[in-house]
């Protein structure tokens, strides 16, 4: 997940209000109706037909392209919006990790808009070597590199990246969350 902060928000400000995301809904097909694309929802369409007759996507229902269904299309549009990336880190950050001045730090960032460069699940060696950039945090990196090495097999982490600061945010599947920080720019420790 890749977030990027709305700065052409009404009155040029950035809030959790103004990032607001327009609801998603899983593309799907009704067999035997080749070329009409319907928004799914749970176990059926918005628009009401039952799950065993369709096939799903792997990506979203676009509700202003050509084959959409007109009412699967009303619905979605009329659907309430959904919470912004930097909204949904920072409420889950409220309840998995332990307060202090790095946590406080990047609840601010968050709120402030904070490009969110990655946010991601998945195999926790690969991600660690790939994506975790833990060698350029310079702030609790012991915790954070504790629970990176303690993952099983599965982990999630998000990088969030504020004016002259990065963040790791380190989310195992079975504990607290872990919190690291270094400059944007820097170089990798030897």
């Amino acid at each position: 997940m890749i977030a990027t902060p709305d700065t052409d928000a009404p009155g040029g400000t950035w809030s959790f209000a103004t990032a607001r995301e327009p609801a998603e809904f899983p593309a799907v097909e009704v067999e035997g109706v080749p070329g009409v694309e319907h928004a799914g929802g749970s176990g059926r369409t918005l628009c009401g037909i039952r799950g065993r007759y369709l096939t799903l996507f792997l990506h979203h229902f676009q509700p202003r392209a050509l084959a959409s269904c007109r009412k699967c299309r009303a619905l979605a549009e009329a659907a309430p919006s959904r919470p912004c990336g930097q909204e949904r880190l920072h409420d889950l950050l409220l309840q998995e990790a332990d307060d202090g001045p790095l946590r406080t730090d990047l609840l601010a960032a968050l709120r402030r808009g904070a490009r969110i460069a990655i946010w991601i699940t998945g195999p926790a060696k690969d991600l660690t070597r790939f994506h975790s950039r833990i060698d350029r945090m310079t702030e609790e990196t012991g915790p954070a590199t504790e629970a990176l090495a303690a993952a099983g097999t599965s982990i999630t982490l998000a990088r969030v990246e504020d004016t002259a600061r990065q963040y790791l945010v380190v989310l195992p599947p079975d504990g607290r969350a872990r919190i690291a920080r270094g400059a944007v720019n820097a170089p990798p420790r030897t």
